[in-house]
């Protein structure tokens, strides 16, 4: 089923491009039009996704944090998966910054370069530590549920979670129904994946029909530096997997390729989340981990986004011929460590971060117009790295906690069943 599902979405990755490039060339005054409609699917897709996040992530990290016991574990694994966080996020930062120095992708830029006094219209002033530290509390949990704030639902499922543990023999009830609902959201979740491949083709249809793959060339030399740097940063991520787990890191890479061509070919690490959830408790990770870890990921492990911030804000100074030197661009590397937390659920976030951020260091807002075109292309990317940055994070910490199965011992006491994930029975089936 797996090996199945991995050509389903390579097919369909394939078709989108052929066809939406057919679309681009002979049918050009209607290709916008026939892009938003066949975009729609995949906006349903994504829509789909949106409608199980919530529940699911409430019900796993409830039902994770529950059984993990004492509130001190709690907080030993939460002060390991920040620190592994704020270290990810450092290397992402500071290899996008050596990355766009040594290359110098904004040096003789041949286009034409914005007015420096045209709007982009992003919200330069969304982010601050003010602004962060209240939206980290939710005014309601049906307002967060319903606006599919992750963060907001993990903090307030911290605080339900610790109340069901100060209150055992009350609170069992509760908790088997929470437990329940957690499988029954994994449930709904695979039969939501049966369409994947169908929005993953009209994501790349829509795309590419739109926009056209001539448009990549205007700024192939800023995409291609990017991309390489992408490329550099996975095999720090897969180098350090290795070092941390051992050689079966490589099975979990294996089983992630569908939450990793999902991520890519819809540019929503979002509509990953599911599949890399499954893919962390097949591998052996203890669902309490991976139902706590992967959910903070999404707003604190963004490595594909951090990594592009730095590169994109510098790349648009040596567009302008803006001198920036070492002691500013380590303060803008600081300023990003704290406005690019949280941004998950915003639009378009990691443009409105360096929006925020070129501001702030005297650097042409309007600079970021050159590279809007082409952002989902580049998105593709982030989110997709952002996917392999988070389930190493969740393994390695369950490893820490000694919480990774063998997988020859997988039970299920450690993950999911697997016929609740993927609609498979296996052997012994203990639902």
């Amino acid at each position: 089923m797996s090996n199945r599902f991995t050509q389903y979405i390579l097919i369909a990755m394939v078709l989108g491009i052929a066809m939406g490039t057919l679309i681009f060339n002979y049918l050009p005054d209607s290709r916008a039009e026939i892009a938003a409609d066949v975009n729609l699917i995949a906006m349903l897709f994504l829509r789909l996704i949106k409608m199980i996040i919530a529940p699911l992530v409430f019900a796993t990290l409830v039902g994770g944090i529950a059984h993990m016991g004492g509130g001190s574990k709690l907080g030993r694994i939460f002060a390991k998966t920040m620190g592994w966080f704020v270290s990810a996020s450092f290397v992402s930062l500071l290899l996008g910054l050596l990355m766009v120095n040594l290359l110098q992708p904004g040096a003789n830029f041949p286009g034409a370069l914005p007015d420096k006094a045209q709007a982009t219209g992003l919200p330069t002033s969304a982010f601050s530590l003010e602004k962060f530290l209240i939206h980290l509390i939710p005014t309601s949990i049906a307002d967060a549920m319903a606006q599919n704030e992750i963060l907001q639902i993990v903090i307030f499922a911290i605080f339900f979670s610790v109340a069901l543990g100060a209150l055992p023999e009350r609170t069992k009830p509760m908790l088997a129904l929470i437990d329940d609902l957690g499988h029954v959201m994994l449930k709904v979740t695979s039969y939501v994946m049966l369409f994947a491949p169908l929005a993953v083709w009209a994501a790349i249809t829509a795309t590419v029909a739109k926009n056209g793959l001539g448009v990549l060339w205007k700024l192939v030399v800023f995409m291609g530096g990017f991309y390489l740097s992408l490329l550099i940063l996975w095999l720090i991520l897969v180098v350090v997997g290795f070092i941390a787990i051992g050689p079966r890191y490589s099975h979990l890479l294996r089983l992630i390729r569908e939450p990793l061509m999902i991520a890519f070919s819809t540019a929503s690490s979002e509509a990953a989340y599911p599949k890399t959830l499954e893919g962390l408790n097949r591998f052996g990770a203890s669902s309490r981990i991976s139902s706590f870890v992967l959910p903070l990921g999404y707003s604190f492990n963004l490595d594909g986004t951090m990594m592009y911030c730095t590169f994109a804000a510098v790349f648009i100074a040596q567009t302008y011929h803006i001198d920036m030197p070492l002691g500013t661009q380590l303060a803008m590397l600081a300023t990003l460590m704290i406005t690019s937390k949280g941004v998950a659920g915003v639009p378009r976030a990691s443009l409105v971060v360096i929006a925020s951020t070129l501001s702030q260091f005297g650097i042409p807002e309007a600079g970021l117009l050159m590279i809007m075109g082409i952002d989902t292309f580049l998105d593709m990317g982030r989110s997709a790295t952002n996917v392999i940055g988070n389930s190493l994070a969740t393994a390695v910490v369950a490893k820490w906690e000694g919480e990774l199965a063998a997988e020859h011992a997988l039970g299920p006491d450690d993950v999911v069943p697997p016929d609740l994930i993927a609609g498979e029975v296996p052997a012994a089936a203990g639902h």
